[in-house]
């Protein structure tokens, strides 16, 4: 029996509002000020979107619970298949002592502390959101941060807020491209809109992040540094957003950044070298703490450049297309695929919204990931037998994280195939001439509640473009702005935060890591609103909108 999503079931927009907005609520604020264990705030918000949906929204028990079922199962598959295969690889290089020698030749590049989180957080930690997204780089990076004797509120936090440049570009540009399936805008058009926001923030958030460690005037003292990781990285993700498309932008900012910051690490040190926890000051010394030669120093990346090369070449879609031919498999969930409709004026006509499980388990991103891992294992000396008992260890420590993002997953998907979402998109969208600013708080919203910006995306993008519309706005700038603000939400999203907490074993803190990025996420966000302010209705910001 099919069922039409309603908007204001209460007939008071602001009360409806409310109740859509309980469940958001009571999980970050479980997080952040109950400070409940994440799993124990998931269940919380899960529940008070369950009987939001069912008791005020009138959606049927039963779709309900499919609902909250399938999006338990997209929370294991794709993202918890990740976090479990880049914590095994993370596990084989510890046990063998190889993350050590990496630890090693990083401090030969550099023993600053600012100058190590700007190279992994932001540079490193952008190429793996550009080739895979979907919790990879805050993975790898905090794992790696944590590694090199970062605190575990600082590597988590800090990975959490470098992730943010790259994000609208991630996956091989798969945000932009959903948004160009759901809004009918031209993929080209929304790639340039993208990449004439982002890069202003591209330079900004280097020193953002570095101040965010260790103080305005510490940054202070890396800006040269700073300026060529950000520039680096902006000029290029511009010039391939402008004139190629979205697929290359984050990847190929990245390699030009890391680049870019390693030839000039190798030739200027900061005059003060601050390389422990209290970031004292230490003489500027030559890096290099003891001489590595090169097999041992090649046995220690392998990993991770086995595990950069299989994770790029599962983004192509070529080879991701290759891999679904062989080996998809979808489920359509009975009762609810569909059977849910969505109404104007979310969207322009009423649509049936698909409730089908896509276990495409060959091309996910963390089979790619276990690939690289058992290969590296292998390389490394591990026997079968040994990689199966490890392999066991990192699931047992990690279960509580899979329970926890198959929980939010679900709080998600009962969100929006409720109409909950809607219901808070609409409240923004009656913002009249501010909407520019809180349209692009609603991606920025939709990235928190979702955990991708590619999901924010396909939520709000027709509604961005429907509003603009009415409103006399360029729809291809609120489609953008969706993305562009999304990618600041990523942040504070639940299930960022369960990777990061669970790649540094700092677990049940995951309310200390959200209190300590969600002031730098509102804050870039409401930025991001005011500059796509300023492209709406300012000279020479107007100049910067696709008409």
């Amino acid at each position: 029996m099919a069922w039409h999503q309603v908007y204001n079931p209460l007939g008071s927009a602001w009360l409806s509002t409310l109740i859509a907005a309980l469940p958001i609520v009571l999980l970050l604020g479980g997080l952040a000020l109950l400070k409940l264990r994440a799993h124990v705030a998931a269940l919380l918000g899960l529940g008070a979107s369950v009987l939001a949906a069912v008791l005020a929204f009138g959606m049927p028990a039963g779709m309900a619970a499919r609902t909250a079922g399938l999006g338990a199962a997209y929370g294991l598959f794709p993202i918890g298949w990740i976090i479990l295969n880049v914590i095994f690889l993370y596990d084989l290089t510890c046990e063998k002592g190889h993350f050590k020698v990496m630890q090693d030749s990083l401090t030969g590049i550099t023993r600053d502390r600012r100058l190590q989180l700007l190279l992994i957080a932001f540079s490193f930690g952008a190429f793996f959101e550009g080739a895979a997204g979907f919790g990879t780089p805050v993975a790898v990076t905090a794992a790696i941060l944590i590694g090199l004797g970062f605190a575990p509120l600082a590597a988590s936090g800090l990975s959490l807020i470098a992730n943010t440049a790259p994000v609208a570009f991630g996956a091989l540009g798969t945000p932009i491209v959903a948004l160009a399936g759901v809004t009918g805008i031209d993929v080209r058009q929304l790639s340039a809109m993208v990449g004439r926001q982002l890069p202003f923030f591209s330079i900004i958030i280097p020193f953002w992040l570095v101040w965010a460690f260790c103080g305005f005037k510490k940054m202070k003292e890396v800006w040269p540094a700073l300026t060529v990781a950000g520039v680096s990285f902006a000029v290029p993700q511009f010039l391939i957003s402008n004139f190629h498309g979205p697929w290359l932008a984050g990847v190929g900012a990245a390699i030009f950044s890391m680049a870019a910051l390693v030839v000039f690490l190798l030739k200027w040190r900061p005059k003060t070298i601050r390389e422990n926890e209290g970031m004292a000051e230490v003489a500027p010394a030559p890096p290099a703490s003891r001489h590595l030669p090169a097999a041992e120093l090649l046995r220690a990346w392998m990993p991770w450049i086995v595990l950069s090369l299989l994770v790029f070449l599962w983004g192509i879609p070529q080879i991701k297309a290759l891999l679904d031919g062989v080996s998809v498999v979808r489920f359509p969930v009975p009762g609810l695929d569909r059977l849910v409709y969505r109404m104007p004026p979310v969207v322009p006509l009423e649509a049936a919204e698909p409730a089908v499980f896509t276990f495409n388990w060959l091309s996910f991103t963390g089979t790619g990931i276990f690939v690289a891992a058992v290969l590296s294992g292998f390389l490394m000396g591990f026997s079968p037998r040994q990689l199966i008992r490890s392999y066991g260890r990192t699931l047992k420590r990690v279960r509580f994280s899979l329970l926890t993002v198959a929980t939010m997953l679900s709080l998600g998907y009962v969100t929006r195939y409720s109409g909950l979402d809607a219901t808070l998109g609409l409240a923004f969208a009656r913002t009249g001439f501010l909407y520019p600013f809180f349209g692009t708080m609603l991606g920025w919203l939709g990235v928190a509640l979702t955990g991708s910006d590619t999901s924010s995306n396909v939520l709000f993008g027709s509604l961005q473009k429907i509003s603009a519309g009415q409103l006399g706005l360029s729809p291809v700038l609120m489609a953008s702005a969706n993305s562009s603000g999304g990618v600041m939400g990523k942040m504070i999203d639940a299930q960022s935060i369960v990777v990061a907490s669970t790649a540094t074993r700092w677990y049940g803190h995951e309310g200390a890591i959200l209190r300590y990025v969600f002031f730098h996420s509102l804050v870039l966000a409401a930025l991001m609103g005011l500059f796509v302010l300023l492209q709406a209705y300012v000279f020479p910001f107007t100049k910067l909108v696709v008409r």
